[in-house]
């Protein structure tokens, strides 16, 4: 019972948050974006309503390792497994302003969704395929080289359903040697915290990790696929350091 009222509560909570955030966004969003192709200030919105999902938990604990990884003044593409919805406030723990690529499907879900077209984020339609890496390919340009901002994929793809990271798809790396970015793989941990009937735990811990990237010169030299099948071999490596270490 004690789980369930923390959940209902802690839901209700979200809700009036996240509300109360987008309204911020409707009112900063046309008086910033004008001077703001890279809407710096929109996302600084995103990333404090992200906090407050995690730190409005007093048992949920995030863990951030290898943010010395990061150059801020790098342009990357973002690589990171996919396992639930919970994965996208989990990024905002890394000090870098990104858009997403996501399925368009998303822009019906209520705040979410525009949450989402407000921030920019990349929405591909997954039942077409060539018109979606067309998308990613175009879009995903025009933020990384004309707006100085990164961008974050999901190169599986779709959500694990175990947990293992799944096969990757090549568009990130493609992406990334198009726009002469470098790519930056981050291994999530704890993103499947919501459980049956949407029960949340009292306790719980997050674990972001981010790990040395592929500099651009070296992805502009490289076969994509060769540094797709590397990169995915890295993640798995610290995916499973971090249930060892669990």
């Amino acid at each position: 019972m004690g789980a369930l009222i923390f959940s209902l509560l802690y839901y209700i909570f979200i809700v009036v948050a996240v509300a109360l955030f987008l309204l911020a966004t409707l009112i900063v969003y046309p008086l910033t974006v004008p001077f703001d192709r890279s809407r710096r200030a929109v996302h600084a919105i995103s990333r404090g309503i992200s906090m407050i999902f995690f730190r409005s938990a007093p048992g949920w604990k995030t863990t951030t390792e290898g943010l010395e990884n990061i150059d801020r003044n790098q342009r990357y593409v973002i690589v990171l497994n996919h396992r639930s919805m919970v994965d996208i406030p989990m990024l905002y723990w890394t000090p870098l302003n990104f858009r997403w690529v996501a399925r368009d499907t998303l822009k019906t879900m209520p705040l979410i969704g525009q949450y989402m077209m407000l921030h920019g984020d990349i929405l591909i339609p997954r039942d077409k395929p060539r018109k979606a890496i067309q998308m990613v390919r175009d879009d995903g340009r025009k933020w990384l080289m004309e707006r100085n901002t990164c961008i974050a994929i999901f190169p599986e793809g779709t959500r694990s359903k175990t947990g293992d990271i799944g096969l990757f798809k090549p568009t990130a790396f493609t992406l990334a040697q198009e726009a002469k970015a470098a790519i930056l793989p981050v291994v999530l941990s704890g993103s499947d915290v919501i459980g049956r009937r949407m029960r949340l735990p009292w306790r719980h811990r997050f674990t972001v990790k981010v790990l040395p990237p592929v500099s651009a010169a070296e992805v502009a030299k490289r076969d994509p696929r060769e540094i797709m099948d590397e990169t995915r071999t890295r993640m798995i490596a610290a995916k499973k350091i971090i249930n060892n270490e669990s």
